[in-house]
């Protein structure tokens, strides 16, 4: 184990499995990020807590997806060992804004769908300089390279590896046949709500952050990076 501490955000077990293994831990929460250089964070939660907090750790991420290369929790104590010899990659991190206010900021996903079961609206996706498509759905997700592995994918979206602000959008049982899914650039992505027929709920990470009315948008803007180490220990995106 490395002489400096590690901080743990998200799972006391799993600091204490280090402490076992010889490690120094500085324990925190999803409200109090340690200021460690390197940080395990167990979860998504945990990982979008430390992702937006002031520190910029390089962080192992524990069973939070295979779009960050996870690693379990049996195996954190082995690749704790390992980060002197870590690659990183890097992830874009985004602001969400409804009308131009910040409601959020999402590492993995942001996802607009109808609030009432069965019923559908009708949304417009665009970049800063093109539009991008405009559909009848139960929603759509736009996700970061993290995100694709999760439920993009199980709507149809390709999984790909970190890229700068590029990112998929996936429409949500589309009310057409053969649905497009698109691969653009992320930052100043808007999404639209184009008919008042239902209430669309906008979650980013699976937290809902705000509702969006008819003839509003939300928007995607670049925020910031998250540093990911990758070890033997971390998991394949891609299966």
């Amino acid at each position: 184990m490395s002489d400096s501490a590690v901080g743990v955000v998200g799972d006391p077990a799993v600091a204490d499995r280090l402490r076992a293994a010889g490690a120094a831990v500085v324990e925190g929460t999803v409200d109090s990020v340690p200021t460690t250089e390197r940080v395990v964070a167990v979860g998504r939660r945990a990982v979008r807590a430390v992702a937006t907090a002031v520190v910029d750790p390089l962080v192992v991420p524990v069973d939070a997806g295979r779009g960050l290369r996870s690693v379990t929790r049996d195996a954190v104590p082995d690749a704790v060992s390992g980060l002197d010899d870590a690659f990183t990659e890097r992830h874009p991190l985004f602001e969400v804004d409804v009308t131009g206010e910040a409601v959020g900021t999402a590492a993995f996903d942001v996802t607009a769908v109808t609030e009432e079961a069965a019923r559908i609206s009708e949304y417009a996706v665009a970049t800063t300089t093109d539009s991008v498509g405009q559909f009848r759905a139960d929603g759509v997700t736009l996700a970061t390279p993290a995100g694709s592995p999760g439920y993009a994918r199980r709507v149809g979206g390709p999984v790909f590896a970190p890229a700068e602000s590029v990112g998929v959008v996936a429409p949500i049982a589309p009310f057409q046949t053969n649905p497009d899914h698109w691969v653009v650039s992320l930052d100043g992505l808007s999404v639209s709500v184009e008919r008042d027929e239902a209430t669309v709920a906008l979650y980013a990470d699976g937290d809902a952050v705000a509702t969006v009315a008819c003839g509003e948008s939300a928007q995607l803007c670049r925020s910031g990076t998250l540093r990911v180490a990758v070890l033997e220990e971390s998991c394949s995106r891609f299966r």
